[in-house]
């Protein structure tokens, strides 16, 4: 193995230490059962769009991915990470070297065998990949096959997110004929539970999985079949959760007295953020949104604690920063940074030379209607005016990622920190469309990179508050309604429940 040094390694990254810490070692899988739960019906928010790994997201997609595709690595819903397709997994001591030891008796579906090259072959499929969260494997500098069932990940830094990536869509792995074959984003092979059935499947409407007979697994996953049905509107997902037509899907506050007189189950578990990306941060299409006064006077324009309370129905907390509050770059101080103070907010676009305001064009996002109204008013009652541009509701993140708008309002998924700086902040993050940048932000996030310290964390965070890159104004309680037959288990850090974390009631 090669050993690299990094500047600080002697005190990096705690949170990787605490999760790698007793997990090295492999756990053994449940034996196989041969009980069956019959059938496991899903509404899904959005519809499935590529098969391939390398194009999966995190959020509301990630389910139809789970069934066909095993990760090497396994999360559970208290976030602890656990051997899966890998059996173990070790780093050196400054954690610049992942090493994973995989299992040995794992088969894709089309026959293909799984070890070390394959493994390697995924990975580097997935990190080449135009796919959003490409990124993830960023630190990855090299993999090299130590031996049939071992690779070893060569890092050009420290990465405090990998081990939670590799249970998720980064450590997804497809047949290698399927690779090869270059038909995944139609066709989806892997060696996970279940399988796609093509037959009871029409694209747009219905998703069938049938169980895989081979799979090393077959414990965890109780259902003999599960179907996904994008129900893109939440009236009609309402409807089939009452008629019996799904088992489960996600809500809003509004639904949960609807939900619970129908005698369905209503869980709730805070989850996204909302509120506004403003990511013409250099102004490029919008001069005036260069300017960090126009920015923070975006964030007095809006009415956070109004929306939360008349729309979102209180379900959810008051917040001005993107981090979650159980991320370990959240500040509960920086939380007062801003209010609702619309004359506030005329007095920083005059002093910033917009006196008489300035146009901007924004997504009309069909599943934001009820909070964007509101939004779109408030910025225009400061002199903001909106240009309110349709976007197709399969179109949302494509169009979005693709940098058309200088800014939006969107609910965002944060977790991990390091994820999320990856994910939203740093130069080459997909959700940075603009590549925005400044020496004081590039500092701050090498030193949490290489310091992984709360403080160093907390430090990005002011920045971008103070700075005003966002202008969020609340996270709010994630709602998922399901029936009394089907046992849920909320996901932290996810909007909807991941595949495992369904069951037949007891």
């Amino acid at each position: 193995m090669k050993l690299k040094s990094t500047a600080g390694a002697t005190a990096v990254l705690a949170a990787v230490a605490l999760v790698a810490a007793g997990c090295a070692a492999g756990t053994p899988a449940p034996e196989p059962t041969s009980a069956t739960g019959g059938t496991l019906t899903l509404g899904a928010t959005f519809d499935a769009t590529s098969w391939d790994p390398a194009d999966a997201e995190f959020g509301n997609r990630i389910q139809y991915m789970q069934p066909v595709y095993d990760s090497l690595l396994h999360i559970t819903p208290d976030l602890e990470i656990e051997p899966w397709l890998a059996s173990g997994y070790e780093y050196n001591d400054d954690f610049t070297e992942l090493t994973l030891t995989l299992r040995d008796d794992v088969v894709f579906t089309d026959g293909e065998a799984f070890d070390a090259s394959v493994a390697k072959a995924n990975l580097e499929h997935f990190q080449s990949g135009t796919g959003q969260n490409s990124i993830t494997l960023g630190a990855v500098e090299s993999i090299e096959t130590t031996g049939d069932y071992e690779l070893v990940l060569d890092l050009s830094a420290p990465d405090p997110a990998l081990l939670r990536n590799l249970a998720l869509v980064s450590g997804m792995q497809a047949s290698p004929a399927a690779l090869e074959g270059g038909e995944l984003k139609t066709t989806p092979v892997g060696s996970g539970p279940y399988v796609l059935d093509s037959a009871a499947t029409v694209n747009g409407s219905q998703y069938t999985y049938t169980r895989n007979p081979e799979y090393w697994n077959a414990a965890a996953f109780p259902f003999d079949e599960i179907v996904i049905k994008p129900l893109t509107d939440l009236t009609a997902r309402l409807n089939a959760l009452k008629a019996g037509e799904i088992d489960a899907a996600l809500a809003d506050a509004k639904s949960m007295g609807e939900a619970q007189a129908s005698g369905l189950d209503v869980q709730t578990m805070q989850g996204d953020w909302q509120g506004v990306f403003i990511v013409d941060r250099d102004g490029t299409k919008v001069p005036a949104l260069a300017d960090p006064r126009v920015r923070q006077a975006i964030n007095y324009a809006i009415d956070a604690d109004g929306i939360l309370a008349a729309i979102r129905l209180g379900e959810g907390q008051r917040t001005t920063q993107i981090f979650h509050p159980s991320s370990q770059a959240f500040s509960a101080g920086l939380d007062s940074a801003y209010s609702y103070d619309p004359e506030k907010a005329k007095a920083l676009l005059a002093e910033a030379g917009y006196p008489d305001g300035f146009t901007v064009t924004m997504p009309d996002i069909a599943a934001f209607a009820d909070i964007q109204a509101v939004a779109y008013q408030q910025l225009g009652d400061v002199g903001i005016t909106v240009q309110a541009q349709p976007v197709a509701a399969d179109q949302v993140i494509s169009t979005l990622l693709s940098g058309e708008f200088p800014m939006f309002l969107f609910s965002w998924g944060s977790s991990n920190a390091w994820q999320d700086i990856l994910k939203v902040v740093q130069p080459n993050a997909p959700w940075n469309m603009y590549h925005n940048a400044t020496p004081e932000l590039d500092a701050l996030i090498a030193t949490a990179q290489a310091e992984g310290t709360d403080e160093a964390f907390q430090a990005v965070n002011e920045y971008l508050v103070e700075q005003a890159w966002f202008a969020p104004w609340y996270v709010q309680n994630n709602v998922y309604v399901s029936s009394p037959e089907v046992a849920v288990t909320m996901q932290p850090q996810n909007v909807v429940p991941y595949i495992w974390n369904f069951a037949p009631a007891k």
